[in-house]
This record gives structure tokens, sequence and C-alpha cells, in this order.
């Protein structure tokens, strides 16, 4: 019997080698070895286990449509329906939205810090923060576009409202988007994943903008204005109430139908090989260790920027159409165009990624800068429909860009700290905590210079320095933030997984796939 063990043995051994040669010809994350490097860890019965089902990948991808499409219909008409339907002075406005973002970003670690104390269920550690946000955000998100009788107190009803819906958006999507880990050790598999959810939400923020604007075009119209012109006074039309309030039910109603798919489709994976060697660190050290870490400090600095420039653009935009330029019959149309050309280009920003690297790819965000500035001095429609082709194109890459770098963040920190479970909600919670800290300070001083300006809230024509503002603001401020932003990404390396033996890789990536266990 140990005769033939020992004769044995080279042939297990030259089988090993074999698989793993062509595991690096291939990319296949489905080989690993045992931490002795002797024996093979062959998968049960199928050679490709630690691979994404193409089913699994779309419903992984649905779970991220609800909160785009809520994300959407706010980005391009909150703001509009605060000053134009609501009727709120700018500097209230800005309070709201400044408040909201704030009250998101602070929810932020909040939730990575429950998230990584939980217990795991039958369904698993995250599914579980998910289904349980589901009813109260959609009402949350029904409340946000419901005009109140009262008056005086409309800018504290709409601050607690959105401050309400960004703190549950929040806990839906922290647990949400750490669940890329969790869904396959294998990079490539994760890098596939993530393009499914990117795709899936680009056709959430088409399906938001598309189905909100349609549903209140009719509150916007060029009648509005002549229907206040005969009142004498700027009133709020029931149609417009009602509309917004029918677009809303429609929208909130994404929620628990997309996360009864996702719970169906999406199976987090169980820890086969047993518990994670090591312990976990405890949030607040997790938190000082991640933020001390150099490509995640760059990659995060960087998309502060990037972030809030792109949520400047999609906040004014429509503004911009309405008060600054002849555009009224073409917001529609324009804010369309954005989104389908997201959309569409989402696949093809994939392709360019895995082709020509992650750096190369982010040259893609700036190729908006000179439409934006033409669109500011130049606003006709033909000028506007390129501009908008041009900036989803743009929109598209700033969106995958940073959830295809994070993985790469977070597998390179373990591979460089070796510490134990618990850091991938830390890693995701506080990268959007310091995107929506950026987004809220932006939103909130450029809406404020909107008061400065002299906005009138519910007026059809607008001063000659609010015009300029909106210019500025479409124009200019994206301008300057997408090339700072640039610039502090291209310092330096890319983010990247440093090469090592295949055994120690794929313990790495059982503990970092189980880092919640």
């Amino acid at each position: 019997m140990r005769t033939e063990r020992f004769l044995e043995e080279p042939s297990r051994q030259r089988d090993l080698r074999m698989l793993m040669e062509a595991q690096e010809g291939t990319g296949d994350c489905c080989v690993s070895a045992q931490a002795g490097g002797l024996a093979p860890v062959f998968p049960p019965q199928d050679s490709r286990a630690g691979q994404l089902s193409f089913c699994t990948k779309v419903c992984y991808g649905i779970g991220g449509i609800p909160n785009q499409v809520a994300s959407s219909a706010t980005a391009f008409y909150l703001q509009l329906f605060l000053l134009d339907v609501a009727q709120i002075p700018a500097a209230q406005v800005s309070l709201v939205l400044f408040g909201g973002k704030v009250s998101g970003a602070a929810a932020d670690p909040v939730a990575g810090f429950f998230i990584n104390r939980s217990r795991r269920t039958g369904s698993g550690r995250l599914m579980p923060w998910v289904l349980g946000c589901t009813p109260f955000i959609t009402v949350a998100y029904f409340l946000l576009w419901f005009l109140p009788p009262f008056t005086s107190l409309r800018g504290l009803w709409y601050t607690g409202c959105y401050c309400l819906f960004q703190a549950l958006a929040t806990f839906f999507q922290v647990p949400y988007a750490a669940l890329t880990m969790l869904l396959t050790p294998c990079p490539r598999e994760r890098d596939s994943a993530t393009a499914y959810r990117m795709t899936m939400e680009m056709a959430g923020t088409l399906m938001g903008a598309a189905v909100h604007g349609l549903i209140v075009s009719g509150a916007h119209g060029p009648h509005r204005c002549e229907d206040v012109a005969l009142a004498g006074s700027a009133v709020v039309s029931p149609d417009a109430t009602r509309l917004y309030s029918i677009a809303a039910a429609v929208l909130a109603l994404t929620y628990p139908v997309c996360t009864s798919l996702l719970c169906l489709g999406v199976k987090e994976r169980p820890d086969s090989s047993g518990p994670a060697s090591g312990q976990g660190l405890n949030f607040l050290a997790g938190l000082g260790l991640t933020v001390r870490h150099r490509p995640y400090l760059k990659l995060v600095i960087s998309f502060l920027f990037i972030s809030a420039a792109i949520q400047v653009e999609q906040s004014y935009l429509v503004l911009f159409c309405t008060h600054a330029s002849r555009l009224h019959d073409h917001v529609q149309g324009v804010v369309l165009t954005i989104l389908v050309s997201a959309v569409l280009s989402t696949p093809l920003w994939e392709w360019v990624l895995q082709r020509f690297g992650k750096k190369t790819s982010a040259f893609g965000i700036c190729v908006m800068v000179p439409f934006a500035i033409l669109l500011a001095a130049v606003p006709t429609a033909p000028v506007a429909y390129v501009v908008a082709f041009v900036s989803g194109l743009s929109i598209a890459v700033s969106l995958l860009l940073p959830w295809s770098m994070l993985p790469d963040v977070v597998d390179a920190f373990q591979q460089q700290h070796q510490h134990g479970p618990g850091l991938e909600t830390i890693f995701y919670s506080s990268y959007v905590f310091f995107t929506k800290l950026s987004g809220a300070g932006s939103l909130g001083i450029s809406t404020l210079s909107l008061e400065f300006a002299g906005y009138e809230a519910g007026a059809c024509t607008q001063a000659e320095r609010v015009v300029v503002t909106l210019k500025v603001l479409i124009g200019a401020v994206p301008t300057c933030m997408i090339i700072t932003g640039l610039c502090i990404l291209m310092v330096g390396p890319a983010p990247k997984v440093p090469s090592q033996d295949p055994s120690r890789r794929q313990s790495l990536q059982r503990r970092t796939s189980y880092s919640l266990a």
C-alpha cells in the first residue's frame, strides 16, 4: 500500500501542475491548492466551480435596479419638483438636498458596522438587510413626492422625507454592493457580475427617468405658464400634484418586485472550507486601516470630484433646459438620450476596461468636458442632443470604473495586510460615505447659489443672473471637478492585486469571499 501511494504521488503532483498551468493560461479561477501545495482540491463534480451562471448574474443585476430607478428620478426631477411644484425657496431646497445626502452618507458607516456584526441566517448575512429595508424604503420614496396640505413647514417635511429615504437606500445598497465579494472568489467572474449589475442599473436609471418624466411631463408644459398668467399668481396645479404622486407610486413598486427576483436568483456562497483563518477586526479598527491604504485613498479622492461633477450635471440639466434655454419641449428627449447612450455603452466600456486596462478607460470620463461647455455657450436643440449622447458615454464609464476597481483594492489590501474577515463592507460603505458627502456639499452649495442669484420659485421666467448661474453649473463646475479627479486618479499605478503562488491566492480569495463569516 505504501509503495502504491509513493508511485501515485508524482502523478498527482503532475496533474496539479498541469491544472495550474491551465489556470494561468486561461484565467480560470476554479483550480486551487491546499496550503501545503502537495494535493489538489478538485471542485465537486464540476471543474467550473466558482463561475456564475447567466441567471445568477442577471438576477444579481436586477437587484440594483430599484435604487437606480429612484436615484435617476430624484437626480433629474426632485429639484424641479421642490422649486416649481412644492414652491419651496431655493435656500430651503439647498437644505433638503444637503441634509438628505449627508443623511445617506452618515448611514454608510452605520450600515457597515451593523452588517459587519450581523450573524448568518438561512438566507445569508447580506440578503436579510436588503429584504428588511424594502417595505420601508418603498413608503419613504412615495412620501418624498407627496405634497402635504400645509405650506409653512414643507421645507421641514421634505428634509425629513429625503433624509429617511437616503438612509434607507444606504441600508439597501451597502449589503447589495458588498454581495459582489460573496458571489464568487474569482476576480474575473466578479468583474463580469459587476458588468451585469452596472448594465441593469443603467437600465434602471433609464427606466426611472423615462417613466417619471413621461408621467409628469404634463405638469411642466407651456400651458402651465399660460394658466399662471391668467390666474395672476403662481399656483400649484392639482394636476401636477396628482401626476407626481402617480409617478412616485409606479416607481416605488420596483423595490418589492426586483428584491424578490434578487432573493430567488442569488444565493450567498456557503463557507464550504470552514471558517477563515484569523479573527476579524472591529469596525473602527478596520476603518482606520482602510483610510490609510493609499490605493483606496487615491480611488476615493478622485471619484469624490468625478461623482460630484456627474451629480451636478444631472441635477441642473432639467433646470437649465427649462429656465436658461428654449429647450422646454426637448427635456424628456435629452434625458432619454443621456440614459440610452449610457445603457448601450456600458458593455462596450466593460470590453475596453478588460482590453486596455481600467486606468486607460478612465480617460473616457473627460469626453463630456468640451461638450458640456459647448451646451452652455450654444444652447440649441441639435447641440443638446449631441451633448446628451456624449454625456451618456462618460456617465457610463464613471459609474462602472470605481465598482470595478474597488474589488482590486480590497484584494490588494488583504494580500498586503493579511487580516482576518470583516473588511469588505467597510471598504464599500466608507467609499459610498465619502462620495455621498461630496455630492451633498456640491449640490448644497450650488443650489444655494441659485438663491443668491435671485431664483424665484414657481416663476416661468427667471432673471438673467439665474440663467448665467445655470450655465456655469452645467459647464464650468463639472469641467473643473472632472479634470481634478482624473489628475488624482492618474498619479501612480492603478490598484492591482500582486501576483503570487496559486495556493496563497486561493486562500486569500476564500477569506475575502467570506469576510462576514
